[in-house]
């Protein structure tokens, strides 16, 4: 059962039209100690986490009225600190990338159990915000700032706007700079030591982070210095100090690592 501490205060928004499936969720969550709302399609969402504050969105993809993966889009450009987590029978590989790039932090296929599902909230929750008695400094390399106090990413100056788990997994690569860091150290330190499922969702994540981070050099007047992420196949991932941009491992996109 989860630790009381991490479910204060926290509120679950279900968008779901299945009836089996929304009830089973709403009564679960409830009875592990989670507030919940149940909406079945996607402006009766939106409308209600515009109206009430929400910690988490468990969404479906395959609503009546939108696709799930646009209400996705529209929730993290609206609300950029919510958790959340796709709950969908759409298991192919391009309709979790579709999710993760929409904004989603975690994509679930069903059938699953609701103990799997209430092991990745609790992941996402012992993170979410990050321990206050832990200071850090900011991390300067090259033109690249990553102060994870302020929870900030910084290119000569400019913010560079990134997902929780891109900013965590950058941050991850920032501590160790200059070192390997392991697909495993990855998992565990960005998502959980406990983790459910593939890892896939490293890769995707890490593939959008270099996007945002190559985006935002090419829109930057004055070329910044943009360190490097080296992929190292079959291993991990290592974050170049001094290097400018382009990338020297084998692969960039969400292949890259395997």
């Amino acid at each position: 059962m989860s630790p009381p501490a991490l479910q204060e205060a926290t509120r679950v928004l279900v968008v779901e039209d299945d009836d089996t499936i929304g009830r089973h969720l709403d009564a679960g969550l409830r009875s592990h100690g989670y507030g919940t709302t149940w909406c079945r399609t996607g402006l009766g969402a939106m409308a209600e986490i515009r109206r009430r504050d929400y910690s988490i969105v468990l969404l479906d993809l395959g609503l009546p009225d939108t696709d799930g993966v646009d209400v996705a889009r529209a929730l993290r450009a609206d609300f950029p600190d919510v958790l959340i987590v796709i709950l969908t029978a759409r298991g192919d590989e391009i309709d979790m990338i579709a999710g993760l790039d929409a904004g989603a932090d975690d994509y679930l296929v069903k059938p699953f159990t609701l103990s799997v599902l209430l092991a990745r909230l609790r992941a996402h929750l012992r993170r979410r915000p990050p321990a206050s008695g832990r200071q850090e400094g900011p991390i300067r390399l090259g033109d690249l700032t990553v102060d994870t106090t302020a929870r900030r990413c910084l290119l000569a100056g400019r913010e560079v706007a990134l997902r929780p788990k891109e900013f965590e997994l950058l941050a991850v690569l920032a501590r160790h700079a200059g070192a390997a860091v392991s697909r495993e150290t990855l998992m565990a330190e960005v998502w959980d030591e406990n983790w459910f499922g593939p890892t896939k969702t490293l890769d995707v994540t890490l593939a959008s982070l270099r996007r945002r981070l190559h985006q935002a050099s090419a829109d930057a007047p004055d070329s910044p210095r943009l360190p490097a992420i080296t992929t190292l196949r079959g291993h991990g991932y290592r974050l170049e100090p001094g290097e400018t941009g382009h990338e020297t491992g084998p692969g960039t996109g969400p292949e890259s690592g395997r």
